[in-house]
C-alpha cells in the first residue's frame, strides 16, 4: 500500500555545492528551484524534519546560502509527469523561432499573443515551462519580467542569478534615466486628443475580482491603492465602420497589473 502511495520516480540523496550564481538565495527558494515538481508544503516539511542540511547542519527556510557550502537534498518521491503537461511540439517550434538573442547570461524571446509567461490555475504551461522543456540541460532559467497572456512582445529570461538580480535592479530604475525603459504599442477605440500626456493615478484590485483593477478617485483615494504612472503618445489614427481608433505608444514608469488597460478604459479609450 505504501509503495502504491509513493509510486513514481524516486530521487537519490544529492549533495549540491553552492556556486556564485546560487549564493545569496534563501534555502527554501533554492530547494524549490532544485525540486521543481515538488509541492511547497513538502519542501517545508523536509526542512522542518531536518532532512535538508547545509554543511551537515540543520537550517531554517530563510537562511541564506554562501558560495562553497554543500546542501544535502534528501530522496524525494516525484510523481511521474503526465503527458497532458507536456508542451505540444508546435508550441515549442514557435518559441524556438521566436528567440531573438541568446548568450551566456540572457535570452530574449518575442512572446506571441495567446501564450502565458508561466503556467498556473487553468493554464497547463507557459513560456518558461516551454523553454525549460526545449533546453532541459540549462541548470538555471528564470523569468526576468512578465507580460499579459494576450500581449505580444519581448520577454527576457536570465540564465544565472547575478543576471536576474542585475536586470531586476535596472527595471526598478526605469524612469530614472538609468534603467530599462518599457514601451508598448496599443490600439484603442476612440480618438486621442492632443499630444504626449502623462497619466498618474492610483490603481486597486477590486475585492472578489481576481483579475479586475480599477482607478481610484485621486481627490479622495481610499487606502490600498498603488501609484501607476504612464506616458501616452499618439502614433496614428484610423477610422473603420464609422468608429475612430488610435494607435498609441506607451512608456511605463511603474508596472502595475493591467495598468495600460485600466488607465485607458478610465479615459474612455478601451484597448
Amino acid at each position: 500500500m505504501e509503495q502504491a502511495k509513493n509510486a513514481g520516480k524516486k530521487q537519490v540523496v544529492r549533495f549540491v555545492t553552492v556556486n556564485q550564481g546560487q549564493a545569496g538565495q534563501r534555502v527554501d527558494n533554492f530547494l524549490m528551484r532544485e525540486l521543481k515538481n515538488v509541492p511547497r508544503s513538502y519542501v517545508y516539511r523536509i526542512l522542518r524534519k531536518g532532512e535538508v542540511r547545509v554543511d551537515k547542519k540543520r537550517v531554517k527556510p530563510l537562511r541564506k546560502l554562501s558560495v562553497g557550502e554543500v546542501v544535502r537534498i534528501p530522496p524525494v518521491y516525484l510523481p511521474e509527469k503526465s503527458q497532458s503537461n507536456r508542451v505540444p511540439g508546435q508550441v515549442l517550434d514557435k518559441i524556438q523561432k521566436a528567440i531573438l538573442l541568446e548568450d551566456d547570461d540572457l535570452i530574449m524571446i518575442n512572446k506571441p499573443s495567446g501564450l502565458a509567461v508561466h503556467g498556473g490555475t487553468g493554464v497547463r504551461y507557459g513560456l518558461i515551462e516551454s523553454f525549460r522543456q526545449l533546453h532541459p540541460d540549462l541548470p538555471f532559467v528564470e523569468l526576468v519580467h512578465r507580460l499579459d497572456k494576450e500581449t505580444s512582445g519581448i520577454v527576457m529570461l536570465a540564465k544565472n542569478r547575478p543576471t536576474l538580480l542585475a536586470l531586476h535592479q535596472m527595471m526598478q530604475a526605469a524612469g530614472e534615466n538609468k534603467g530599462i525603459d518599457k514601451q508598448y504599442q496599443t490600439l484603442v477605440k476612440g480618438r486621442w486628443k492632443g499630444g504626449r500626456k502623462q497619466i498618474k493615478n492610483q490603481l486597486k484590485k477590486q475585492r472578489g475580482e481576481k483579475q479586475k483593477v480599477k482607478v481610484l478617485d485621486n481627490n479622495n483615494p481610499p487606502s490600498g491603492g498603488k501609484i501607476a504612472e504612464s506616458y501616452f503618445s499618439p502614433m496614428d489614427y484610423f477610422s473603420f465602420g464609422g468608429e475612430d481608433y488610435t494607435l498609441l505608444n506607451v512608456e511605463l514608469i511603474t508596472g502595475r497589473m493591467h495598468q495600460i488597460r485600466t488607465q485607458l478604459a478610465d479615459m474612455g479609450l478601451p484597448v
